[in-house]
């Protein structure tokens, strides 16, 4: 398998429900806020696949619990590079236009078995592009392993949509069916740079994103 080095340049559509899961499910999904998304990496990325994640904010930052692609080198990437718990699964995208209105259904099964289905419709087609920003911090994969930094910069078009998800009962996002939804929206045309440079604090000049840290004890 190969992976390019970190950054990442990528970009695509991202599709993102938020939820309120109302109690822990165990140490690593505590009760809380939950981001869900469907996401579709695009040609001219280094890498062009499909994802299915859910993230949760901790503090200033945000920790990836769940997380699927179908590109092996897209997992490997992300566990050697950040700690990322990428593992792998299929994919169905669908997408439809009738008129203005755009509807897109995606579909994650594993060995045949579905973990989730959504379906989202846009709502508005007017949108400016706007910039984000996030911090993504991993635990180690496994005891004595390295923790996992991913600075994340870019910028979307950010469109509401209506949403519909459903997580197969007894499959890996069981946890999430009684989860009350909270909105949902698309990120169209997001460009982004993944595990970018950021400035250091004290000098301003670019520093390259040090990877996996080996976690304290």
């Amino acid at each position: 398998m190969s992976y390019p080095p970190a950054p990442w340049p990528l970009q695509g559509q991202l599709w993102l429900s938020l939820f309120r899961v109302p109690t822990a499910v165990d140490a690593a999904r505590p009760a809380g806020l939950y981001g869900v998304a469907f996401v579709s990496y695009e040609p001219d990325s280094p890498l062009t696949y499909s994802e299915l994640l859910v993230a949760r904010p901790v503090g200033r930052r945000v920790r990836i619990t769940d997380i699927w692609v179908d590109s092996p080198d897209s997992m490997a990437g992300g566990r050697e590079l950040w700690a990322i718990p990428k593992d792998l699964c299929d994919f169905r995208l669908d997408t439809a236009h009738t008129g203005p209105v755009s509807r897109t259904e995606w579909y994650a099964t594993r060995e045949r078995r579905p973990i989730a289905e959504a379906g989202f419709t846009d709502v508005s087609r007017a949108a400016l592009r706007v910039p984000f920003r996030a911090e993504v911090h991993q635990p180690p994969l496994e005891p004595g392993g390295a923790e996992g930094r991913a600075p994340v910069r870019g910028t979307a078009k950010v469109l509401p949509c209506r949403a519909r998800w459903q997580f197969s009962a007894d499959g890996p996002l069981g946890w999430l069916s009684g989860a009350r939804r909270l909105g949902s929206f698309r990120m169209s045309d997001f460009r982004m740079s993944f595990g970018c440079h950021v400035p250091t604090p004290a000098t301003g000049e670019q520093a390259t994103d040090p990877g996996p840290r080996q976690a304290a004890d």
